[in-house]
């Protein structure tokens, strides 16, 4: 039967990477039986310029039918200033929210080739493959009571709302278990269990969770901490599972071990795996348009989507193996170049991708 994948270039280099990775399932399409059909919406900056709102109607219904979605980026500096509900942003996170995408995975792995491009000596992070798990419809992006009031003394006052249910906690922590029981079987609970009662509460739900996991060995660490230990021996952490907004800064701090945040895919599943796939770098409107972008992070989540939402992992595994051999070859677009490599543009990099494949 064939699947229905929605692709959403969005704004900045969205569209210049989400070209790339339709190269890559094209090849997949006509030579490997991958059976999809893929379909063009608009969403974020670029869906409000034509309809004044970052997700329309035309656009959320093609999601809703889609078995898979696979997105560019979204924002840039042309729509900060307009109001916060029809920022670029919002398109995100409505698919999200009426989706119902509560799991975030966000591996961070090292590519051998590129242990020389982190910050980090190569001997702290060579060898590195993470798995961040995060919570992606709930906490404080999402809690109600929230919004900007005036208080009596004319001063205004800014307050978001930090809220979680066990039954969120519950199934956020069965991902990350269950992706442990197929890796190292190691999951590590970030919270701030010492200061906030919401995730004192996370704290016992994973602790009763892993009850049911004998064979995962479950820790708890503090944010603060984790985000050290991160820089310091990210080495120790296999599954890490955490809240919204935990989860939405350490991802970005561990991607930056690997070298370029441009190498890394992430993937946001609801309980049946249908999900959106997505690179963890943004709009970069900065070098939009110039043919410079890393498309590789983009191609990683069409390999993430082929693996849990198509059911292929036989291509996922090919489409890895692809990107591999390609950094193999030396050929680096700008932000993983290093002297002695070959500088290669967005679309060189997607058609020495196709060519490997």
């Amino acid at each position: 039967m064939t699947k229905q994948v929605l692709l959403l270039p969005g704004d900045g280099i969205g569209p210049e990477i989400v070209a790339q990775a339709v190269k890559v399932l094209d090849v997949l399409n006509t030579k490997y039986n991958l059976d999809i059909n893929m379909t063009e919406g608009l969403v974020g900056g670029a869906a409000y310029d034509v309809h004044g709102h970052p997700l329309p109607d035309e656009t959320l219904k093609a999601a809703l039918a889609a078995d898979a979605i696979l997105l560019g980026a979204v924002g840039g500096y042309q729509w900060e200033s307009l109001d916060i509900s029809v920022r670029p942003e919002k398109g995100l996170l409505g698919i999200r929210s009426n989706l119902k995408l509560f799991a975030n995975l966000r591996p961070a792995m090292l590519y051998p080739q590129l242990a020389n491009a982190s910050t980090l000596k190569p001997e702290v992070v060579s060898g590195l493959d993470i798995l961040i798990v995060r919570e992606l419809t709930g906490g404080i992006y999402f809690g109600q009571p929230r919004g900007i009031r005036t208080l009596e003394n004319g001063e205004r006052q800014g307050y978001n709302t930090y809220v979680y249910s066990e039954t969120e906690i519950k199934r956020i922590g069965h991902v990350a278990f269950q992706a442990a029981m197929k890796r190292n079987k190691k999951v590590c609970s970030v919270d701030k269990a010492n200061v906030l009662e919401v995730t004192e509460l996370w704290r016992e739900v994973m602790t009763d969770l892993a009850k049911e996991y004998p064979e995962v060995q479950l820790s708890h660490m503090y944010v603060d901490n984790a985000a050290m230990q991160l820089v310091r021996n990210p080495k120790q952490f296999d599954v890490i599972v955490t809240g919204n907004m935990f989860g939405d800064i350490l991802s970005d701090e561990a991607s930056m071990l690997t070298g370029s945040i441009g190498m890394l895919p992430s993937a946001s599943l609801d309980a049946h795996n249908k999900g959106m796939y997505e690179p963890s770098h943004g709009s970069a409107p900065d070098i939009a348009g110039q043919n410079l972008a890393n498309p590789l992070a983009t191609i990683l989540s069409a390999a993430m989507m082929l693996r849990y939402s198509l059911g292929r992992e036989d291509l996922a595994v090919k489409v890895e193996q692809a990107v591999s051999a390609v950094l193999d070859q030396g050929l680096r677009t700008g932000d993983i170049f290093s002297e002695g490599m070959t500088r290669v543009s967005t679309s060189q990099m997607g058609d020495a991708v196709v060519a490997q494949l």
